[in-house]
This record gives structure tokens, sequence and C-alpha cells, in this order.
């Protein structure tokens, strides 16, 4: 039996009054669900009390939850919302600076930083990573989202644009933009990475 199958006879339960059906529930997606909010709020506090308001939203709306799409779709989709809303109450936007460098590669298109393993490239490493940072942070909100639960998440386009309610033609829009606005920002430090190892060789 899949996990989404185990979700739906789950949810069913819980749907029959089964409270220990949705700890298992809990149990299952706290972790990537706080994975997800932490991209938005770096304050660990802050982030687990947001994955615990998602979880009692989602619990409440359960009686209603039709199976129209999976259940986790369904709730990285509150999970998202609630961390929106947590942070314009604050007058805040997300944060970006969670994610680690190691996740980086899948940004590049040809600037994989598994490969940089020579002394003078490792030099770069604090840079780089400023660089990143300040590139998740520079992406708007739809486009740090699209992009994360795609690269991170490893979520289909379909599921995305379920959780962003828009069309998939955006999700895909918005993943694109968002790989190219990140390799604009990694590439110059890239080529100027290659210049230095390149003047070296005489």
């Amino acid at each position: 039996m899949n996990d989404s199958s185990t979700d739906k006879l789950l949810v069913e339960r819980v749907q029959q009054g089964d409270k220990r059906a949705f700890d298992l529930l809990m149990s299952r997606y706290q972790h990537k669900l706080m994975s997800l909010v932490s991209r938005y709020i770096s304050d660990y506090q802050e982030a687990q009390d947001v994955v615990q308001e998602t979880f009692i939203k989602a619990y409440k709306a359960l009686p209603k939850f039709r199976g129209d799409s999976a259940f986790y779709t369904w709730l990285y989709r509150i999970g998202v919302n609630t961390a929106k809303n947590h942070l314009a109450a604050k007058g805040r936007r997300p944060s970006a600076t969670d994610v680690q460098v190691e996740d980086a590669e899948v940004y590049d298109e040809g600037y994989r930083l598994r490969n940089i393993d020579t002394p003078e490239s490792q030099l770069l490493t604090s840079e780089l990573e400023k660089a990143i940072y300040e590139a998740l942070d520079s992406l708007s909100d739809e486009l740090r989202t699209a992009f994360s639960l795609r690269e991170f998440d490893g979520l289909s386009y379909d599921e995305i644009a379920e959780i962003m309610e828009c069309p998939v033609g955006t999700v895909r829009s918005r993943i694109f933009r968002a790989r190219d606005g990140i390799d604009q920002k990694i590439k110059p430090l890239m080529e100027d990475s290659w210049g230095r190892k390149t003047s070296k060789v005489k």
C-alpha cells in the first residue's frame, strides 16, 4: 500500500472520529511540514507554532476534505497559507536563510557545487553561500514557493499547481524564473572562480 492509499484510510478514520489516526498523520508529515514552513520563517519556535497551527486547521477542516487532491498536497497548501498569514500579521517577509548550501546543486545549469573541490574554489564557499541566500531572498513569495516545492520536496508540477492554486503553466513559468534568477546571482561568482583557476595555469 502506498503513502497516498494509507493517507486516505487514515483520513477516513479521522472523519469517523478516530483521533489517533490524525496523530499518525501528524507523525508522518510533521518533519516535512516543518521543513516547508522553515523556508518562510527562520525562527525555530515560530516555525513550530505555525506547524502546530497548520495541523489544528487541518484537523478542523478534515470533515470537509473530500479527497479531490492528495492529503499531503492539501496539507502543504494549508501550511503555505498559514506561514504567509503569520508573516503578514507581523509585517514581515519570508526568510530563505534556512536553505543549506549543500542543496544548491539543484539550482544550476552547469555550475554544480558538488564538483567544487579544489582548494582555490573552496575559498569561495562563504561568498557562494551568501550569494545563494541573497538569491533566494530576492525571489518573490510565489517564485520561492514554487521552486522549493519542486526542488526540495520533489512535488510534481500538478501537485504544486494544486497547492498554489494556479495553472500548471504558471507553475512551470515560476520555477523557470526562479532558477534563472538564482543562476544569474551565482554565475558571476562561478565565472570569477573559473578565472582565478585558469589564471594560475601557466
